[in-house]
């Protein structure tokens, strides 16, 4: 069989290309798949943390040891066994060797009774524990909740900063455009010329730090929902907005009352200082031992009073009362849990005041700038810019107008993300989100 050399040099060639292009088929798949990457929304991200964090889950398993506590709690006395064994022969008799002759055999059993339910209080208590580390588990997720908020709206609020920079520069490379047109036309001086394509330089550097603080709020939103994902490849979306309907202030006071997770772990804590005052008095009173036995003689002398039973009872004489000590701290532990109860409501109703008068204030200041400042300063930007292309402005009224308008669109911005940020504190202040982002 011949072989022709150019044929076969063709033929790698095309097997070469083909292998190229699918290679290059492959990567753009994976570029389209790493670009389509759905963006996670508030209540997917809060999911995957709540799955996830590590915090979370280790104090998830302290709950469940509380809740394994309840078990030993509730446990019964074991009874209690014993033999005696008497009387048996350890020497010979008159030469004769009889061991058992003489033996006393004598089983018993005993248990311990406990009075004036000692066991259902101490169920009680350790219930009444973790109820208590059940409630403090809600509060420490409503507050690693509350930083994994901040921690998304500033994501959001990166992401709209870095849009604003993007399409700034580009109406800024419009204009340089438009100025370097008047310049050929003999219309605009060298240096105003370069004045205006040197202020570039700030467009672009806004833009580069506008990236890097948007990378740097996807790392740390990263990082509390414990993904390994790369940045490039994660994104979120939702509402970048703000809304100017509040409620009451009571309705959000009473709403604080029935859901803080704080406030419920405090009055779970009164019930349980409560309950163990009545396991202090219970623990006072005397428990009696119940014994029973069965007895063998061999060597009696009644031949019909070989095996007997017999029973007992013993109660401890109570002649001091060695529990006033722990019935005392008990009391006294009421009444400090009553107080601290009374000072985590007081916290509650600051918290509630301090975070709606917050997010009044950021309604308020916001309002005007969505019906009024925004659309003034866009008004004004582009009415100096006309009037700079045909001659009828100065170059620094141009820059003025140019400047002033993104400091009021950026300080929209963030008005809109210290809003968010007050609605985060307030829901978190309530302990449920009373206001929708």
């Amino acid at each position: 069989m011949s072989t022709n050399p150019i044929g076969l040099l063709r033929l790698l060639r095309t097997v070469r290309s083909c292998g190229l292009a699918l290679g290059c088929i492959a990567l753009l798949m994976r570029l389209a798949n790493a670009q389509t990457e759905p963006s996670l929304t508030w209540d997917q991200v809060k999911t995957r943390f709540e799955s996830v964090n590590p915090a979370l889950k280790a104090d998830a398993d302290a709950v469940d040891e509380m809740r394994a506590e309840e078990i030993t709690a509730f446990l019964r006395p074991n009874p209690q066994v014993g033999a005696t064994l008497d009387g048996t022969q350890i020497a010979r008799h008159n030469g004769v060797w009889q061991p058992l002759q003489g033996t006393f055999v004598s089983p018993n059993i005993s248990y311990l009774h406990e009075r004036d339910r000692k066991r259902e209080l101490r169920r009680d208590s350790a219930h009444q524990g973790t109820e208590i580390a059940r409630w403090e588990h809600e509060d420490l997720k409503r507050s690693l909740e509350y930083s994994l908020r901040i921690a998304f709206v500033t994501t959001l609020e990166a992401k709209v900063v870095l849009q604003m920079a993007r399409d700034d520069l580009d109406y800024y490379d419009k204009i340089i455009a438009v100025s370097r047109e008047r310049f050929r036309a003999g219309d605009l001086a060298q240096i105003d010329l370069d004045r205006i394509e040197l202020l570039r330089v700030q467009y672009e550097s806004e833009l580069e730090t506008a990236r890097v603080n948007l990378r740097t709020a996807k790392i740390q939103l990263l990082q509390l929902i414990d993904d390994r994902m790369p940045v490039d490849q994660f994104d979120v979306s939702g509402a970048f907005a703000f809304s100017a309907t509040l409620a009451t202030l009571e309705e959000i006071r009473q709403a604080a009352i029935d859901a803080r997770p704080d406030l419920a772990a405090a009055l779970k804590t009164v019930a349980q200082a409560e309950t163990n005052h009545q396991l202090a008095i219970a623990n006072g009173s005397t428990d009696p031992t119940f014994s029973g036995w069965y007895t063998w003689n061999s060597s009696t002398n009644n031949p019909n009073a070989q095996q007997t039973v017999g029973g007992s009872i013993s109660i401890p004489l109570r002649i001091f009362d060695r529990n006033q000590g722990e019935k005392q701290r008990t009391q006294i532990d009421i009444e400090r849990s009553r107080q601290a109860s009374e000072a985590v409501q007081a916290q509650v109703f600051a918290d509630v005041d301090s975070a709606y008068a917050l997010v009044e204030s950021n309604i308020v200041l916001l309002q005007p700038y969505q019906s009024k400042y925004n659309d003034q300063a866009l008004r004004v930007r582009d009415t100096v810019t006309y009037a700079y292309q045909h001659g009828g402005a100065s170059l620094l009224d141009f820059l003025n107008a140019q400047s002033d308008y993104r400091q009021v669109q950026l300080a929209y911005v963030q008005l809109i993300g210290s809003y968010l940020d007050a609605v985060g504190q307030l829901n978190l202040a309530v302990g449920r989100e009373v206001m929708h982002y």
